[in-house]
């Protein structure tokens, strides 16, 4: 299993979403961080991932042992468009 670290960004954004949200995010970060399962793919043009939990984005990094989440939001928002 790896660790799971969010950013402060990331758990401001976290905390901000409905919980039924929170808790879909939340689960699916667990259910990658232990199988590596996901709906996740490498970004293009820029370095990390995203996974994507319903409408929502999660934006990470990962190495062999930790997840760092960058940023989670809707993807209707400027969800790609934010500096790396």
């Amino acid at each position: 299993m790896k660790t799971i670290i969010l950013s402060a960004a990331a758990a401001r954004d976290l905390d901000a979403l409905p919980s039924d949200a929170r808790i879909s995010v939340s689960n699916a970060l667990i259910r990658y961080a232990l199988t590596g399962l996901g709906d996740v793919k490498k970004l293009r043009d820029r370095d990390g991932f995203r996974m994507r939990v319903g409408r929502y984005r999660v934006l990470f990094d990962e190495d062999q042992t930790t997840i760092l989440a960058i940023y989670i939001g809707k993807r209707e928002t400027t969800t790609y468009r934010r500096p790396s």
